[in-house]
């Protein structure tokens, strides 16, 4: 593999370098931070109020084992897992109250990184994620009275953590409200392709940092979905589940997000990255299973939401540029064309076209990159990714900017950039895995926050749970 990279930096430069994975689902937390609680040894991963359980689980807080971790399908419930605050009554009940009838099931949805390209989805374009180790669960079972009831065990979701409506039927609709994070559930459940909805009691537990940029949003649509189709089945097409799951966040969270996040949350292959064609939907997967390679993801701890103004003004651009261009999206121009119409577009404008348009090239080349475990090219790519979002587009941050340069500076990173929407949120790191301890430390001594790391590796998709 060659020897071991120096660190060159420019603000955040150019980076190759050599690289390898440690023990996957591995979480450590340094402590003190917005989602830190304790660090490595205690235990804790800080998210959601989610404690990691011996085997890669964890546990909402109250004795439940959620088995998320490398494989959704070990996923067992033992002890408390919906608190009798619940209500339910007239169920099997377990030690310490509320519960599901017999024959509850689950769904289980996944977050994601994507390793390269960033705005390119909803252009049209690639992009590069994996699935992640981290995941949502939602668990329930079927009622007789036509009402919804669920809750979540996120500390960090918005007041109330239950709610309750009636099912959906013809002639009757759902509609968004207060609290937020219900309209993701909701959403899905109005946009169900299948069958006439029961009600049913519900819970939903995550290990997903919420605003960390790794797909909290499109996991709990993907775990709902997933359920729901185990109480009345649709047709199995997981490219229509993904999409409908897609319409849900556009039209009960009113953010108009491509499709990656829930494609790679349905999709999502074991020991591979997955290069989606965003405009055509295909997928090819790419090995991602060299056990001499870490993936290595940073919390800044800095939380973004991307529902604001920022994320719509910025698709408005592009989809001006196109126009100006006279392309359908930006997937269709070339650099060439962009250089040549630059005095026709605002200077805006201009620039986040020359991010997407730039990033489009970059992650087909970085989808090359790694089948051939050409490292060092893919740690440049990434890092050529980060320095674009950061002076063309503009959704980096200065606390994201810090662990990329910190990162930068350790022998054995081939490269680094800041992932998901932008505006906070987490870095990823491709690496040795030998250098995976030495680059935590190094971070986080440079860090001017608390940084919280994953280890981690290309996990499967969305997975139904009979229990």
């Amino acid at each position: 593999m060659g020897s071991s990279p120096r660190a060159e930096r420019s603000r955040a430069a150019d980076w190759t370098g050599t690289g390898a994975v440690r023990d996957p689902g591995t979480v450590q937390g340094s402590g003190g931070g917005s989602g830190s609680r304790g660090g490595a040894d205690s235990g804790r991963c800080g998210i959601h109020g989610v404690r990691r359980i011996p085997g890669g689980g964890v546990d909402p807080g109250g004795g439940a084992d959620f088995r998320v971790g490398a494989d959704p399908e070990r996923l067992r419930i033992r002890g408390r897992v919906i608190p009798e605050r619940c209500g339910t009554r007239g169920r099997v009940r377990t030690r310490g109250g509320g519960l599901f009838r017999a024959g509850g099931s689950g769904g289980v949805g996944t977050g994601r990184v994507n390793l390269i390209a960033s705005h390119t989805d909803y252009n049209g374009g690639f992009v590069l994620p994996m699935a992640l180790q981290l995941g949502t669960v939602l668990v329930g079972s079927p009622t007789q009275d036509g009402t919804i009831s669920i809750l979540t065990t996120s500390a960090e979701a918005d007041e109330p953590h239950r709610v309750q409506f009636p099912a959906p039927h013809h002639g009757s609709s759902l509609s968004p409200g207060r609290p937020r994070w219900a309209n993701y559930v909701k959403g899905v459940i109005q946009h169900y392709r299948g069958g006439a909805m029961p009600g049913f009691s519900a819970v939903v537990a995550s290990d997903i940092p919420l605003g960390g940029g790794l797909s909290s949003s499109a996991a709990l649509e993907v775990a709902t979905y997933t359920f729901l189709q185990q109480l009345c089945p649709d047709d199995g097409d997981l490219v229509a589940k993904a999409l409908a799951c897609q319409k849900a966040e556009h039209t009960f969270a009113e953010m108009p997000c491509g499709i990656m996040d829930q494609f790679i949350s349905v999709m999502g292959k074991e020991g591979h990255a997955l290069l989606i064609d965003c405009r055509s939907l295909e997928t090819v997967p790419v090995l991602l299973s060299d056990a001499r390679l870490a993936v290595l993801i940073t919390n800044s701890n800095v939380r973004h939401t991307l529902t604001g103004s920022e994320y719509p003004t910025r698709r408005r651009h592009c989809e001006e540029a196109a126009v100006a261009l006279g392309k359908a999206s930006l997937r269709d121009a070339t650099m060439a064309e962009l250089e040549a119409a630059r005095s026709r577009l605002g200077e805006e404008v201009y620039r986040r076209a020359r991010h997407v348009i730039g990033e489009i090239a970059r992650t087909a080349q970085a989808a090359q990159a790694l089948q051939d475990r050409d490292y060092r090219m893919f740690g440049r790519l990434m890092v050529e990714s980060h320095n674009s979002l950061r002076d063309d587009y503009e959704v980096s941050c200065p606390e994201l900017d810090e662990l990329v340069a910190a990162a930068l500076e350790v022998d054995g990173v081939y490269g680094s950039r800041m992932t998901g929407g932008g505006f906070g949120g987490c870095t990823v790191t491709l690496l040795e895995a030998g250098a995976a301890e030495r680059a935590q430390q190094h971070i986080q001594e440079k860090y001017s926050g608390t940084a919280t790391f994953y280890l981690t590796k290309p996990s499967g998709g969305a997975k139904g749970l009979p229990l």
